[in-house]
């Protein structure tokens, strides 16, 4: 293709071409990088299309509709210049096959494959069409297959640039066809999808376009539906290899090209997704009863954002919640004090204490003072917190799934780690091992399905373990069986308890008032919220673990609320109170664990207008600080009374060009903020970590790593230092970066 305004070395923009292109739609689509070395894809229009009227008006506002979206099937905008003489825009590179390249050469996809990639595309649109644009360029040869499921872009420069412009229901056919592609080879017979997909891939494909789905009734009917994610890799072997390959000449072509500054760690394929770099364990595993082990990890050196918090509002007064009753008593009242000066973080980069690189990608991490215990798809291995050495042999207890923002499957507590895993040959354990020796306390089946007379009738999903007071807490969600395993509204949580010592299941209680469960570090008292229609007020109750899941008191939320969905709830507790959020979602309440009573709220007033976008609060270690993450502001307010010490506000912009936030705040998942004795440490969306001082609210350093996950990198905390994984490297930062 000529490229007009392209310089001899072959550049558009400050991007170097890496090989030749493909065309997609009338464009080529070009592997790219910057002169530091960051790889993009970059799209460049071709000469016809871009002379037509309206051309470049149209490519404008598409890419300003762009900026900002970020969603996990989507690879979001990094630049664009629709003003160039051949017009070109800038994705975030993926490692990856073209759809249709795959099924040409492979054949088409199985069953499994095909939910995996009908979910994918349905959940990118969705973003895309919540946000009020489409992306009209769906088709096998946009939609590119990585390890992690399918992508497109974030932008669709056909869909862009097309007059009159694509609905989303468009968007909707085309994803059908896509999917019927898939499934078929490239035939037309809707009697090529499977039993699960053709009534409503095929309702993508009626012709009036008001019969079609939405994006998020497609996302909705997949998910009911409760059927078994595939295991292991979701491609065929034959097709990861090509993308392998393919990943390696992307490689070779971008050395060619010069020398870039290496990354601290760069594993095979550079830019590829974390499953990509999965290189195969050396050795076996032993069975989880310890013994000897092939080390899994080994020691060799080496959102949409909701705008910005606009700062206190007014600390209210106590009062007692309806329906609440307890003994009558004064409460503290609210504190005078004015609002303290915001801090901007700013900080040097991190200096690491140690760095290992293992042989499998860890896909969670728990940490005691003395012990990192790093799991992976295959093994659990365990490493010395204060050198990264091996600490014990490695079991064969792996969770190939890890910890996301629905799922957290360790826990840390009283010198044992807890793990949600499976090992070859059985499946759905939660098992115990002492931090001293590595060695197994105890392992029991989980019994992920529940038999009913001759048949099953309920399954028992996993999402969230916890450890406290001598206990082991899995919590998850209950899906019935009519005819297929479906998770019915309003949604039915449970929650199981079992001795720490033994394994032995104490209890079990569940219920659509049941879901989300905080379990606290201290104390017998749980925090459960119920399942409630969208939009529709709900409400938190108190669980009481000392009388066997027993309902204790109940607090109503005066407002609709979007939080109660499957996921962590934004909820917290310190010294003795539970914190949530309320009101419209802008507003802390802080009440009694063992009443209900309220002490005190705080609302959280917006800037400019913007929405406040309050995220999960955290307590210190002596619970004597709560931390609210708020947009761009992290406040830390004192537990007994609501009184503000400090507020610390991220400048600059985030991964995808918006104001930059508190990756808390942006979500009900995962572990995006945690403390150690006096240190906070929150993650971004910038995709850095920052250790804040929790005295002054100031930075003490920042760590980022420029070759980490697509997903970002997973982190821990224990003891004194921070534990990051990315990709196959672990590493150790003290809290106070010496």
């Amino acid at each position: 293709m000529d490229l007009p305004g392209a310089e001899r070395n072959r550049r558009v923009g400050p991007y170097a071409l890496l090989g030749s292109g493909r065309t997609v739609g009338g464009s080529e689509h070009f592997a790219a990088r910057t002169d530091e070395g960051s790889l993009v894809t970059v799209t460049v229009v071709e000469a016809e299309a871009a002379t037509a009227p309206g051309f470049r008006d149209r490519l404008r506002a598409g890419v300003e509709a762009a900026r900002g979206l970020s969603a996990a099937f989507l690879a979001p905008l990094v630049d664009a210049d629709a003003d160039a003489p051949a017009p070109w825009v800038a994705t975030r590179f993926t490692s990856a096959l073209p759809l249709r390249h795959a099924v040409d050469r492979h054949g088409a996809l199985a069953e499994p494959a095909l939910r995996v990639l009908a979910d994918g595309l349905a959940r990118a649109l969705a973003v895309l069409h919540g946000a009020g644009t489409v992306h009209g360029e769906v088709d096998p040869d946009s939609v590119l297959l990585t390890m992690d499921g399918p992508r497109i872009g974030v932008l669709g420069v056909a869909g862009a640039t097309a007059s009159p412009a694509p609905s989303p229901a468009d968007d909707l056919f085309d994803l059908g066809s896509t999917v019927l592609f898939a499934a078929s080879g490239g035939g037309q017979d809707t009697d090529a999808l499977p039993a699960s997909l053709r009534e409503v891939i095929g309702g993508c494909l009626y012709p009036e376009p008001s019969d079609r789905p939405t994006a998020e009734q497609l996302v909705d009917y997949l998910e009911h539906q409760g059927l078994p994610a595939p295991e292991g890799g979701w491609l065929p072997s034959a097709v990861t290899a090509d993308m392998a390959a393919a990943a390696a000449s992307v490689g070779s072509a971008r050395a060619a090209r010069g020398p870039v500054p290496p990354p601290p760690v760069r594993a095979p394929g550079a830019g590829v997704s974390r499953r990509n770099l999965i290189i195969s364990l050396a050795g076996g595993a032993v069975v989880l009863g310890g013994g000897a082990a092939a080390l899994a990890f080994s020691g060799d050196p080496a959102p949409a954002p909701g705008g910005r918090a606009g700062g206190l509002g007014t600390t209210a007064r106590p009062t007692r919640p309806s329906g609440v009753h307890s003994p009558s008593a004064p409460s503290p009242s609210a504190t005078s004090a004015g609002v303290p000066e915001q801090v901007v973080l700013a900080g040097p980069d991190a200096a690491k204490a140690w760095s290992r690189t293992g042989k499998r990608a860890p896909s969670c991490l728990e940490a005691s003072d003395e012990v990192v215990m790093v799991v992976t798809d295959e093994a659990t291995s365990f490493m010395k917190a204060a050198s990264g050495d091996r600490a014990f042999d490695a079991l064969n207890a792996r969770n190939g799934f890890g910890a996301n923002t629905g799922t957290h499957p360790t826990a840390h507590a009283d010198g044992v780690f807890y793990l949600l895993c499976d090992t070859p040959g059985r499946y759905g354990l939660l098992a115990a091992f002492d931090t001293t020796d590595g060695k197994v306390k105890w392992a029991v089946s989980l019994d992920a399905s529940d038999p009913g007379g001759a048949k099953i009738v309920s399954n028992y999903g996993r999402q969230y373990l916890a450890a406290s007071g001598g206990t082991v807490y899995v919590c998850g969600v209950v899906r019935e069986y009519d005819g297929k395993f479906s998770v019915h509204d309003p949604t039915t949580g449970y929650i199981r308890a079992f001795a720490a010592t033994t394994g032995k299941k104490l209890w079990q209680v569940q219920g659509t008032d049941i879901n989300n469960v905080l379990v606290p570090s201290s104390g017998s008292r749980l925090l459960a919220a119920s399942a409630i229609p969208a939009k529709q007020p709900g409400r938190i109750q108190m669980i009481d673990a000392g009388r066997k899941g027993a309902r204790g008191w109940k607090v109503p939320l005066r407002y609709p609320s979007s939080y109660y969905s499957t996921g962590w709830p934004l909820t917290s507790y310190a010294d003795g109170h539970f914190l949530f959020a309320g009101g419209k979602g802008d507003t802390l309440s802080v009440v009694d664990a063992a009443t209900g009573t309220e002490k005190w709220h705080q609302r959280f007033e917006a800037k400019n207008g913007d929405r406040v976008s309050m995220g999960a609060p955290f307590s210190s270690l002596d619970g004597a600080t709560v931390y609210v993450p708020v947009g761009s502001e992290l406040v830390a307010l004192a537990t007994a009374d609501g009184t503000p010490r400090w507020i610390a506000t991220l400048d600059g912009a985030g991964e995808t060009g918006g104001a930059n936030l508190f990756k808390a705040s942006l979500g009900l998942g995962g572990r995006h903020a945690q403390c150690s004795a006096d240190t906070v440490f929150a993650t971004d969306s910038a995709k850095t970590l920052w250790a804040i001082d929790a005295a002054t609210g100031r930075a003490r350093w920042k760590y980022s790593d420029p070759s980490q996950p697509d997903v970002g990198f997973r982190w821990t905390v224990g003891g004194d230092r921070v534990f990051i994984a990315s990709h196959l490297t672990v590493t150790a930062i003290a809290a106070h970066g010496r």
